[in-house]
């Protein structure tokens, strides 16, 4: 099924309204690695992403009040 324009500029602006973009350079072959880590969870790499760096920041204690806000 195709997905119309219509569709498809409702989901960007839901996204510029909800989401920041992140970029962080990596060396070479991290990129696959969190792409197979997060297949093996089931989830996005983006989501494997967010919950580590979640889980680092609970550790940590810094921007704990923000854990609901994904």
């Amino acid at each position: 099924m195709a997905v119309s324009e219509a569709h498809i500029r409702a989901t960007r602006k839901y996204q510029a309204a909800h989401y920041e973009a992140m970029r962080f350079d990596a060396p070479i072959g991290f990129k696959v690695r969190v792409q197979d880590a997060a297949r093996a969870a089931g989830i996005s790499p983006s989501e494997y992403m967010r919950r580590a760096i979640l889980e680092a920041l609970e550790r940590s204690q810094v921007g704990a009040e923000e854990k609901g806000s994904d």
